[in-house]
């Protein structure tokens, strides 16, 4: 945010777009963190609250809007100021996206009928190449990788060497990876989830359950969702409820930081900082943008 006050202050129009994959969902403006009116400051934000929570927004399905608000904004002369922590959202907007046809829905329907372990081992005969870089218990990434190959008669490996769609080599790009000191980012997690609570964040789970959603949604599965969900159902109390929300968050920070750490380009900057109260990260950031 300060970044974007920054250019604005230069007289470069800004726009942020968003790059998390629960803050596109207009039902999780508590869980999801979402920037208030107030802390938008003046700054337009866009991909906020886009998607109905009916709707699944896969990463094709951001990375598709994300182009397409890219190049509205290159064209009127603004700035896109991507922010956000979904890695795969980012990966499939630059790198583009494996152009696998639809699935068959009988074939879909038997490979999801299998056990994990009946999958697993179909898919150790069918793409053992992928076997091996699965854990024998990863449902979904098994599920998919077999359902792949019966339904195209092609690997998922082999489909991943023909993206397309990406817009890393049409754009320039100044990156910024924030690596926070991780004992405090976990204290924030801790914290994180209580102070949801005192903003709504029980009467939100409600309206949510209300609507009688698929559970298997992304959304009936982001964080801070299924922990009241079983509040309000009566499976635990508010307290094993804040404690299972900081655990699945501190495992999500945890997860996140080791993409950041090491999945995009080397030449990115990490800033690692250990203070979140104080701008020194962002006049880092702001350096280096001017730098480039």
């Amino acid at each position: 945010m300060q970044a974007a006050l920054a250019l604005k202050e230069a007289g470069q129009h800004t726009v942020i777009l968003n790059a998390d994959s629960a803050q596109v969902y207009r039902d999780l403006a508590v869980l999801s963190a979402r920037p208030t009116t107030q802390e938008m400051q003046g700054i337009e934000h866009r991909l906020f609250g886009t998607w109905d929570g009916a709707e699944a927004c896969s990463a094709p399905d951001w990375a598709a809007r994300a182009r397409e608000e890219i190049a509205t904004l290159h064209d009127e002369g603004s700035l896109p100021i991507l922010v956000g922590g979904t890695g795969l959202y980012l990966r499939t907007l630059l790198d583009g996206i494996a152009p696998v046809p639809q699935i068959a829905p009988e074939i879909r329907a038997e490979v999801r009928a299998m056990s994990v372990d009946e999958a697993y081992a179909a898919l150790s005969r069918e793409d053992h190449q992928r076997a091996t870089i699965l854990a024998p218990n990863d449902t979904n990434r098994i599920t998919r990788a077999l359902e792949v190959v019966r339904s195209t008669g092609k690997t998922l490996g082999d489909w991943q060497a023909e993206k397309v769609g990406g817009i890393g080599d049409d754009v320039a790009l100044s990156a910024a990876i924030l690596l926070p000191e991780r004992q405090t980012l976990y204290q924030r997690c801790d914290k994180r989830f209580a102070g949801m609570l005192e903003r709504g964040a029980i009467a939100e789970v409600e309206t949510l359950l209300a609507r009688g959603l698929d559970p298997k949604l992304p959304v009936m599965r982001a964080i801070g969702v299924p922990e009241i969900a079983g509040l309000l159902a009566g499976d635990w109390d508010l307290q094993e409820a804040e404690s299972r929300a900081a655990q699945a968050t501190r495992n999500y920070a945890k997860r996140q930081f080791t993409w950041f750490r090491n999945q995009p380009p080397a030449d990115w900057p990490r800033i690692e900082y250990d203070n979140f109260v104080s701008g020194d990260n962002y006049e880092i950031i702001l350096r280096y943008w001017q730098l480039t």
